[in-house]
């Protein structure tokens, strides 16, 4: 895969990226859940400055993590679609919503986190790690 590509459901966003996907995290949080009106979201994580908009722009929403620091939500204003999240307590990446890929042939999860608060009734990926909360740094 040369490029990460895609966009949100109305297409006024859209987006694109040369740097490789540094992993993709399944996470089961009480605010993904909301935030993606499903059981988890899947995150795909890039470097941070990497995402460029080729089309439209995003508005944000700032919710706060466990960390106490924000994680700036953004999404399109037009039709709602969740596009990535700046987690400051990530600062090298940032983390884009799979559902919003143009491609997702290649994405796999490496790792399930926020365990304990997943829904009882989802399976995890196997050969993809579970944390309990964010896994270790580093």
């Amino acid at each position: 895969m040369s490029e990460i590509t895609g966009g949100c459901l109305c297409g006024a966003v859209r987006y694109a990226c040369a740097a490789p996907a540094v992993m993709t995290a399944l996470c089961h949080c009480t605010h993904c859940q909301k935030q993606s009106g499903s059981a988890f979201s899947v995150n795909v994580g890039i470097p941070k400055g990497s995402l460029q908009f080729t089309a439209g722009k995003t508005t944000s929403y700032e919710d706060k993590g466990t960390s106490g620091l924000p994680v700036h939500r953004h999404f399109c204003a037009q039709c709602g679609s969740p596009i990535f999240s700046d987690v400051e307590a990530t600062p090298q990446l940032d983390w884009l919503k799979a559902g919003t890929l143009d491609d997702t042939s290649w994405v796999k999860p490496s790792a399930n986190i926020w365990c304990a608060s997943a829904q009882g009734w989802v399976p995890y990926p196997e050969g993809a790690p579970q944390f309990p909360q964010n896994p270790p740094a580093g």
